[in-house]
């Protein structure tokens, strides 16, 4: 990844803590709390997966691998966060700042490509039973994983080495709570027009398409669902999708904000707040709702406990 800088910046000076000096200790506690279950109990999730015999199926892998996806992203900005609320001096090195930008660009891409691959999960494990072993084997749900992180990994690439090649004319005020490419685009004094071309053509393959995907797999599902005789047989097929369903709509959502909040009717607090709704707490909600929504992790996480105690 090669990045040209055209100015003789050496840091950004990021703004998002401007407004907020009275409730920083509030702040700091909050985010360490969020940061910590957040760790805590994705971690928890992955070791609960991978020991449990009952939850050695694709479902589970795919969520192991949200899990961890969902750890990575916040220690890619909350870190940093807290370090800036305890600091008067909240700055970041240029090259921090370029490598914090690519890997959260990343992993905002992986989750796209992630949760569409666990929409046709669901998709083939209602609609095509008998013969979900057979499309969903441990070899596809490697290749689709490793297709997930590579997608998104390169995708990162692309924009965080165009965002980094343009000039910021010395100016380097970056009104956000950390690194990410709309509020460096705003910073530049550059041409961003092709940036904006880039973010929307392959925002069509890594964001809009797993949507669509996942919303075609979801009509399929609820019309199979409703074509059910069994109450019980559409209850049970409902429970193991509703989970997924609401990661999807909260992740979905709070990204669809994030992307109206760069409109200039929203101001720049407004946005911030977005951003840190997309970025920190939704991570935080996963584990909580596939645990809630979830009998079988609820149950392995019973007997992970008592044998932890035992």
């Amino acid at each position: 990844m090669e990045i040209q800088n055209q100015t003789d910046l050496t840091e950004f000076i990021i703004l998002g803590f401007r407004n907020l000096q009275e409730i920083r200790l509030l702040l700091f506690t909050g985010f360490f709390i969020i940061y910590l279950f957040t760790v805590v109990w994705n971690t928890f999730i992955i070791l609960v997966t991978l020991m449990n015999q009952k939850l050695r199926n694709p479902m589970y892998f795919f969520l192991g691998n949200l899990s961890f996806l969902d750890i990575c992203y916040t220690s890619t900005t909350i870190p940093q966060m807290l370090t800036h609320l305890l600091s008067e001096k909240n700055t970041v090195s240029y090259m921090g700042c370029v490598l914090q930008t690519y890997f959260f660009f990343s992993f905002v891409g992986i989750e796209c490509l992630l949760l569409a691959v666990m929409a046709f999960d669901r998709y083939v494990a209602i609609c095509n039973p008998l013969r979900y072993t057979l499309i969903i084997s441990k070899e596809i749900c490697l290749q689709l994983a490793t297709a997930c992180w590579t997608g998104g990994l390169v995708n990162s690439v692309i924009h965080t080495t165009f965002a980094f090649q343009l000039p910021f004319c010395d100016n380097n005020h970056l009104d956000a709570f950390y690194c990410d490419i709309a509020p460096l685009l705003k910073l530049s004094c550059g041409d961003t027009s092709l940036n904006h071309i880039l973010l929307f053509s392959i925002g069509i393959f890594i964001a809009w398409t797993p949507l669509a995907c996942i919303c075609l797999s979801y009509g399929y599902i609820i019309s199979a669902i409703l074509s059910m005789h069994s109450s019980e047989g559409r209850q049970k097929a409902f429970s193991t999708c509703s989970s997924h369903l609401i990661v999807v709509l909260l992740y979905y959502g709070s990204a669809f904000l994030t992307y109206l909040s760069s409109d200039s009717s929203y101001s720049s607090n407004q946005a911030n707040f977005i951003s840190v709704i997309y970025s920190i707490l939704t991570p935080l909600l996963n584990p909580i709702i596939y645990t809630l929504r979830n009998k079988d992790v609820k149950d392995a996480l019973r007997s992970t406990i008592k044998e932890v105690k035992l």
